[in-house]
């Protein structure tokens, strides 16, 4: 019986190894039209009697303006052109800062890993299944296609994912024609997109606008992010 559990795990592993790497290289070249956070969302609004209609618009990296890109770096992962999936400094100050609130240290591979190819919650399993598609992501797709992908499927407003859809719906253009300022605004809401707002924005996010602002011109601009 022992043995036939091991080799019954074994081939649940190997199939596993297989499908994973399978659906890595195969989204490395197609859009991501729909993730598995975008219905967990569509599900809770259900439940909750709300709007269900999910808004999303693929567009690829050329069309999308290289503020946006250069605005979510500045704000989710500056080191994002360096690491190779993981930012260990940042991890290490998450650990051994002090703060009423946990903060936060996943990477936009992490996040991409996250949104793309599992359930949003707090497990060892899936932070463990995290890390393990973060290192799969890194090594088969390049970092152009990685922040492609966040920037369509990360929610940027309420059931509005992707910085095509947020453009059309709060700034009435494509993203392609974003100017500094509104991508960093986008950039602000992404910890909470739910509460904090691109069309009304609080004095929070108007703040953390501007900080990002000053961090792209920091970082060169759009230069920072050409040799992705």
């Amino acid at each position: 019986m022992l043995r036939r559990l091991q080799f019954i795990a074994l081939r649940f592993l190997i199939v596993f190894f297989v499908v994973s790497i399978v659906w890595v290289l195969v989204l490395k070249f197609l859009p991501v039209w729909v993730t598995p956070f975008m219905l967990s969302r569509k599900i809770e609004a259900c439940r909750a009697d709300e709007d269900t209609e999910i808004h999303h618009d693929w567009e690829p990296y050329e069309n999308i303006s290289k503020e946006v890109a250069l605005a979510v770096v500045a704000s989710e992962d500056q080191n994002f052109p360096n690491h190779w999936g993981f930012d260990f400094d940042q991890i290490y100050n998450a650990v051994t800062e002090k703060r009423k609130r946990a903060r936060g240290a996943s990477t936009i591979s992490q996040q991409v890993a996250k949104n793309v190819f599992l359930w949003h919650g707090r497990s060892f399993i899936r932070k463990g299944l995290e890390a393990y598609f973060t290192v799969l992501i890194e090594l088969i797709w390049d970092k152009e296609r990685i922040l492609e992908v966040y920037l369509n499927v990360a929610e940027m407003g309420e059931m509005t994912f992707g910085v095509e859809a947020a453009s059309l719906r709060y700034y009435n253009k494509p993203a392609k024609k974003l100017s500094r300022y509104e991508a960093a605004r986008i950039a602000a809401v992404l910890p909470n997109p739910v509460r904090f707002s691109i069309k009304n924005p609080s004095g929070y996010v108007q703040k953390r606008t501007g900080q990002i602002a000053r961090q792209m011109r920091y970082l060169g601009g759009q230069k920072y992010i050409a040799d992705l």
